[in-house]
């Protein structure tokens, strides 16, 4: 399943949820403490999706947006089950 992310680094803490409507649609809000600085927040941003939808981390790959704020993810799983947590993470 394909997930546009909206990035916040250098939160208080890292949390997954929320919805930010940006000019790509309809994102996922995902903060996380990590900075900007060499790829950091990105590897938190992978990792922090990982958990909140229950996958290995290996099974959410980065498609675009390295280094910017608006980034688009593909996780691996039943389409089903991602589904439902992302309308959940959404409200």
């Amino acid at each position: 399943m394909r997930v546009l992310l909206r990035v916040r680094p250098g939160a208080s803490r890292t949390q997954v949820g929320g919805l930010y409507d940006g000019p790509a649609g309809p994102a996922l809000v995902v903060a996380v403490a990590a900075r900007a600085v060499e790829g950091q927040a990105t590897k938190a941003v992978l990792g922090a999706v990982a958990a909140a939808f229950g996958v290995r981390r290996s099974a959410v790959t980065l498609v675009r947006g390295a280094t910017s704020r608006d980034k688009v993810v593909d996780i691996e799983g039943p389409e089903p089950d991602l589904r439902s947590r992302l309308d959940e993470l959404l409200s």
